[in-house]
């Protein structure tokens, strides 16, 4: 199997266009914090250039940041976001054993573990993780719920 979707080769994956639908007429996103041109979800967006870590997140913003080393920044960010009056929700996958998952993820205010694994991109192949979508909202009541939110039949 050669495929980059299975590999490390790219941290970059572009969120299910039905995935970011169901989450936009829930949320109504203002903000794509961490995108490129060609898979950015909302009109406005925080580009590598920009680097979305150094800019403030305000608003209603979508977050599906790149999955490498840096992704325990990118939660811990949209973390503060939410206690500076951000919602922030997070297309994550779901690492359950990491430092960031602990730290961050569960001080969230809703985790929606997705049943199946997604299909990124024109990816041929499922990803090789299970994702979750986690949200961060303004002055935290830290209600976790688990339902799930996707079901795919790909």
């Amino acid at each position: 199997m050669n495929n980059v979707h299975f590999s490390s080769e790219t941290d970059n994956w572009s969120t299910p266009d039905i995935v970011y639908s169901n989450l936009n007429k829930e949320f109504n996103f203002n903000t794509d914090v961490c995108a490129v041109a060609s898979n950015a979800k909302c009109d406005h967006f925080y580009s590598p250039e920009e680097d979305g870590l150094k800019q403030e997140w305000t608003g209603v913003c979508f977050m599906n940041s790149p999955y490498g080393r840096k992704i325990g920044k990118w939660v811990r960010k949209a973390y503060l976001s939410s206690l500076s009056g951000a919602t922030v929700v997070c297309l994550l996958p779901s690492r359950t054993d990491t430092k960031w998952w602990h730290d961050y993820v569960m001080k969230s205010d809703d985790i929606r573990f997705i049943k199946r694994r997604l299909k990124f991109g024109n990816a041929k192949h499922n990803a090789p993780f299970p994702s979750v979508v986690v949200v961060f909202r303004p002055l935290s009541n830290k209600k976790i719920s688990c339902p799930i939110i996707y079901k795919s039949n790909i």
